[in-house]
């Protein structure tokens, strides 16, 4: 309001006209009661006397010095830049330091988060509105990153691969669902079923003496079984193959050497 009556130059007198005329409900029962006291004692009513009444009521020494001091403590935290510009322009006017632009600049700077202020500390800007304009713009640029990265890497589950969008292309990871046990329906190509059970080998086991589903080694058929390799027949081994020709004496035995 000073502000206004500062804009048309209006004298002191007028400004107190002017105010009593807007105060209405309690403040204006609580103006008529100071005035008729004032009045009684003999004071003279001034712009200032008014002023210094007014702010002794309602807005005493403690609340301004409370204002104050959240001022110094001011930061930025999670606030955005603007809302932090906001509320620093808000308190500033409670402040009793002497306050200049550069002063305001130095404080609004050390107040700004962390990552924002060693973007803009560097450029030493000394007018507050092109610090804050510069400060958006760092805390703009600097998100833009984060949301592309959090798009990028969020995948899409539609209850088939898993997709991944972003960037210039995409990729797939397939994977295969077991069916259930009592389901024997059609099943899609791309989801094969699990095979319960035994594993079953591509090639069986197979003995090359009788042909059956097992190792030559224990087949039955070698029990008490006799084969000559020479001349094929089943009933001698080929030491004692009938078709050799044994000449000259049998090689002597150990036992003979011995002696």
């Amino acid at each position: 309001m000073e502000r206004i009556f500062e804009a048309k130059g209006c004298p002191d007198d007028r400004k107190l006209a002017y105010t009593q005329y807007l105060l209405t409900g309690e403040v204006g029962h609580w103006w008529n009661n100071m005035r008729a006291i004032l009045e009684r004692r003999g004071t003279p009513i001034t712009w200032e006397l008014f002023k210094t009444k007014f702010y002794t009521e309602y807005f005493p020494d403690s609340v301004r010095f409370a204002k104050e001091v959240e001022f110094l403590e001011l930061t930025q935290g999670n606030r955005s830049v603007t809302e932090y510009a906001d509320c620093f322009k808000h308190l500033l006017r409670f402040s009793t330091v002497q306050v200049n632009e550069d002063w305001q600049c130095r404080k609004f700077e050390n107040g700004l988060r962390k990552d924002v202020k060693l973007m803009v500390k560097g450029l030493r800007i000394r007018e507050f509105p092109a610090l804050v304009e510069m400060a958006r713009d760092m805390e703009k640029t600097k998100g833009e990153p984060e949301v592309q990265q959090s798009q990028r890497v969020q995948p899409l589950r539609v209850g088939g691969p898993v997709v991944f969008r972003g960037g210039s292309s995409s990729r797939t990871t397939p994977f295969s669902r077991p069916t259930s046990l009592g389901s024997r329906g059609s099943s899609s190509s791309s989801q094969p079923s699990v095979q319960l059970g035994p594993p079953s080998y591509a090639n069986p086991v197979r003995c090359y003496m009788c042909g059956g589903p097992h190792l030559q080694s224990v087949c039955p058929r070698l029990i008490g079984y006799k084969r000559c390799n020479l001349c094929r027949r089943d009933d001698h081994y080929a030491r004692d193959c009938p078709t050799v020709r044994r000449t000259g004496p049998p090689p002597p035995r150990l036992a003979d050497r011995a002696i």
